[in-house]
């Protein structure tokens, strides 16, 4: 999902239309922002959030992807649409910023996805479990949240509760953005408006702090509704249930993992 407004697409597009003596239609904005609608900030990153990169770490990154708190300490949460075939091979950079990675590199192992997003890509269920290989830090075999930490899998945020989104646009050598702001719901997905969220940022977590233990969960992430949204200022998420956390349980019992189909059409 490249989550580009249509006005710009077609300015980007408008060159080759003339080239080819293909008449462009006329620029159809998107709608304005509701008023109040923040921006969201460049800023140094953190250790659980990083770009997914899928052909090197000198290549463009793609989605971003979050540290999930489990028992073999190797999970990465992301969202389905971004994911195809085994992930194998994937590389992920925690806390990643221009062009660093203070937390090493991780390669993706596997992949797990909702049997509903498998059969028909039901947007509810567009979220993805991806195992990381272990590596060696300082001549000991360690598992990424040994390193990084990682987010507690929480569930669906109610309206009105305030989450941190922190993404990475696609790109390379560039910092991550982070916006706070609170959700609100269509259709039953959760969503958020702040202007920033473009392509690269699906899969980003929403973060909330859990009161009284020091501990950050993770209740949505960028995708379920076309693909996360059609405008730049208009991000959704699944709605995280028990099923999530079958993923998870999947995961850590080294169940079969799955060969992912790529995503079709966002509709918008």
């Amino acid at each position: 999902m490249l989550r580009f407004s249509r006005a710009r697409v077609l300015a980007v597009l408008a060159p080759f239309l003339v080239a080819t003596g293909i008449a462009a239609a006329p620029a159809l904005a998107d709608p304005p922002a509701p008023p109040g609608t923040p921006t969201a900030t460049s800023f140094d990153g953190i250790s659980t959030v990083g770009p997914l990169f899928r052909h090197g770490l000198d290549q463009n990154h793609g989605c971003t992807a979050s540290v999930v708190a489990s028992p073999g300490r190797d999970l990465l949460l992301a969202a389905a649409h971004c994911v195809s075939g085994t992930a194998a091979g994937w590389q992920f950079a925690p806390g990643y910023r221009n062009g660093q990675t203070p937390y090493g590199v991780w390669t993706v192992t596997r992949a797990y996805v909702d049997p509903r997003w498998m059969s028909s890509q039901d947007p509810q269920y567009d979220y993805a479990i991806l195992q990381v290989a272990e590596q060696s830090v300082d001549g000991r075999r360690t598992a990424l949240q040994d390193v990084t930490g990682g987010n507690v899998l929480g569930q669906a945020p109610r309206a009105g509760q305030t989450v941190t989104d922190v993404a990475y646009n696609a790109g390379i050598d560039d910092s991550p953005i982070k916006c706070t702001t609170s959700v609100y719901y269509t259709d039953g997905f959760p969503g958020f408006n702040c202007h920033g969220y473009v392509g690269g940022s699906s899969g980003s977590p929403w973060l909330a702090k859990v009161p009284g233990t020091g501990l950050t969960e993770v209740d949505g992430l960028i995708g379920g509704l076309h693909q996360g949204g059609c405008y730049e200022y208009t991000s959704y998420s699944p709605a995280l249930t028990w099923q999530a956390y079958r993923l998870v349980l999947r995961a850590t019992l080294g169940l079969k993992p799955d060969v992912v189909p790529v995503a079709g059409s966002d509709g918008c």
